[in-house]
């Protein structure tokens, strides 16, 4: 089993929110939502409502789930991008961007489990569906991400795939 490794402490962060306790990992750690010492144990589902592309922003769930995304909190973010994917509905671009980010986070979960096959079919399916995003989108440079997934698929990168936003984005206070 891998240990999910964060980016380098001077990565950016786009939110001032917390961190959960721990990055859950299955197998490792206590499920968030079913154990009783769960980080999220007896908090409501993450509730998002959907915004306009072009107004990510001031979307402080969607910035959060970055953050989560690019620490290794990848069940966490898998939950906050699931919220917006309902939200949005799965057949919108936008719910496409968020199913491709979905599976991006469940690639990197599965490689820390070592679920190797897994993990490479869920990365080329998260690739799949950013082929089918505009270049920039949501303050991504997803020709960038896709170019990334690509390098990390064969072997060439052996960190997670990182996700920087656009400037300029407040600082977290």
């Amino acid at each position: 089993m891998i240990q999910p490794q964060p980016p380098d402490p001077s990565w950016p962060r786009y939110t001032a929110i917390p961190f959960p306790l721990y990055r859950f990992v299955p197998g490792r750690h206590p499920h968030p939502r079913r154990n009783p010492l769960g980080h999220s144990y007896g908090r409501p589902e993450p509730h998002v409502a959907p915004f306009l592309p072009d107004a990510w922003r001031q979307a402080e769930g969607y910035l959060y789930g970055i953050d989560l995304y690019n620490y290794a909190y990848w069940w966490e973010c898998h939950e906050v991008f699931e919220s917006y994917w309902h939200a949005v509905g799965p057949k919108t671009e936008q719910g496409n961007f968020f199913q491709a980010l979905i599976q991006l986070a469940a690639a990197h979960l599965k490689q820390a489990v070592g679920e190797v096959r897994a993990a490479d079919n869920l990365m080329e399916r998260g690739l799949i569906r950013l082929e089918n995003v505009p270049d920039r989108y949501m303050g991504v440079d997803v020709l960038g991400l896709r170019e990334d997934v690509r390098r990390h698929g064969i072997g060439q990168t052996q960190r997670p795939v990182l996700i920087r936003l656009d400037g300029p984005i407040e600082p977290p206070a």
